[in-house]
C-alpha cells in the first residue's frame, strides 16, 4: 500500500485515500491507527473538494448496511466503478468488513453497486444483472427502472446520501426513502439538515467549502432540498447544481467558464433524462454564441 509521504510524520494528519495506490487498503490502515481520512468530491467543474472523516463514521454503519443487503462472508460484490467515487470505495470497504470478496469482474457476483444510469445501461446490455442484490446510489432511482430490474430477478436497494453526510435515507427507489439507522433529519427553509454518527468532519484545510453547512447542534446540510414526513424523505434536488450519471455538477463555475466564450448572457439548466438523470441545457441570449460554445464543449 502506498501511504502518501506527507501524512507519515503525524498520527493525526488525515490520510488522503485518493493519493494511495490501494485506497481500500489505505482506509483500513487508517482505521487500525485511528487516523482520519480524506475523500474527494468530483471536480467536474472547478476545484475538487476534500472531505475529512473518521473511519469509524463508515465502519460503525457497516453492520446496518450489511444486514439490509444480506451481505455475508460467502457473498461476492461486483463493484465496476472506480475507487475515486465515494460510493464504490464505501462498498469495497463494507465488503471487506463483512468478510466477503469484491471484484470488478461480474462473474459469480451475488451483489453489485451501480448508479441509476449504470443500472439502465446494464439492463439494456447483453449481460444484465440477474438474481443479484443491486445497491443503487449516486442519484435518485426512479420506480420504473427499479421495477424493470425487479422483473429481471434483481433485488433493488437504494440509498440517498452525500460524501459529506454519508448515509441519510434508504429504500427501494427515490419515492419510498426512509431515514437510515440512527439518522435524525429536519427541514429548514426547504433544505435537508441531518444529524447522525455517519457525518464527516467537513471540508479539509484549504478545500473549498462548497455547499457544506454545520450547526452547533450537530446538524449538517449540503443544500439538498426535500420534504420530510415522519421518517419518510423526498429529495427534490439541490440549488445551483445538477446530477448527471451519478456526478454532481456545480453550475456556477461552469457558467463562468462558458461566459468567457459567449458574447451574450447565458443560463444553465438541468433537463430530465431517463438514463442519466439530468443533462445540461444552456439558454442563450444571442444566436451567434451557439457555434463558439459547441466548439468549446
Amino acid at each position: 500500500m502506498n501511504v502518501p509521504l506527507s501524512v507519515t510524520h503525524s498520527d493525526r494528519i488525515p490520510i488522503d485515500l485518493a493519493a494511495a495506490t490501494d485506497p481500500v487498503a489505505a482506509f483500513w490502515y487508517a482505521h487500525r491507527r485511528d487516523r482520519p481520512v480524506v475523500v474527494r468530491t468530483s471536480g467536474t467543474t472547478g476545484r475538487p473538494r476534500t472531505i475529512v472523516r473518521s473511519t469509524a463514521s463508515w465502519v460503525n454503519s457497516f453492520g446496518f448496511v450489511a444486514s439490509r443487503l444480506g451481505l455475508t462472508a460467502t457473498s461476492r460484490f461486483h463493484i465496476p466503478g472506480p475507487m475515486s467515487a465515494t460510493m464504490n470505495l464505501f462498498a469495497a470497504c463494507l465488503t471487506e468488513f463483512s468478510g466477503a470478496a469484491w471484484s470488478k469482474n461480474p462473474a459469480g457476483a451475488t451483489h453489485c453497486t451501480l448508479t441509476p444510469s449504470g443500472l439502465a445501461q446494464r439492463l439494456a446490455g447483453t449481460r444484465p444483472p440477474a438474481d443479484q442484490v443491486v445497491l443503487v446510489a449516486g442519484d435518485g432511482l426512479g420506480p420504473q427502472l427499479r421495477d424493470e430490474a425487479r422483473e429481471r430477478g434483481c433485488r433493488i436497494e437504494h440509498y440517498y446520501g452525500a460524501t459529506e453526510l454519508s448515509l441519510v435515507a434508504w429504500g427501494s427507489c427515490r419515492d419510498d426513502l426512509r431515514l437510515f439507522d440512527l439518522v435524525e433529519a429536519k427541514i429548514v427553509d426547504g433544505r435537508i439538515w441531518v444529524r447522525s454518527p455517519w457525518l464527516s468532519d467537513g471540508p479539509g484545510p484549504g478545500s473549498p467549502v462548497g455547499p457544506w453547512q454545520y450547526q452547533d447542534d450537530g446538524f449538517a446540510s449540503v443544500g439538498d432540498r426535500g420534504v420530510l414526513q415522519g421518517d419518510r424523505l423526498w429529495v427534490t434536488g439541490r440549488e445551483g447544481s445538477i446530477t448527471t450519471g451519478g456526478v454532481t455538477v456545480e453550475l456556477a463555475p461552469l457558467r463562468a467558464r462558458l461566459q468567457e466564450v459567449a458574447a451574450g448572457e447565458l443560463h444553465l439548466v438541468g433537463i430530465p433524462h431517463p438514463v442519466v438523470g439530468e443533462v445540461m441545457g444552456c439558454a442563450l441570449s444571442r444566436a451567434d454564441d451557439i457555434e463558439p460554445l459547441r466548439s468549446w464543449a
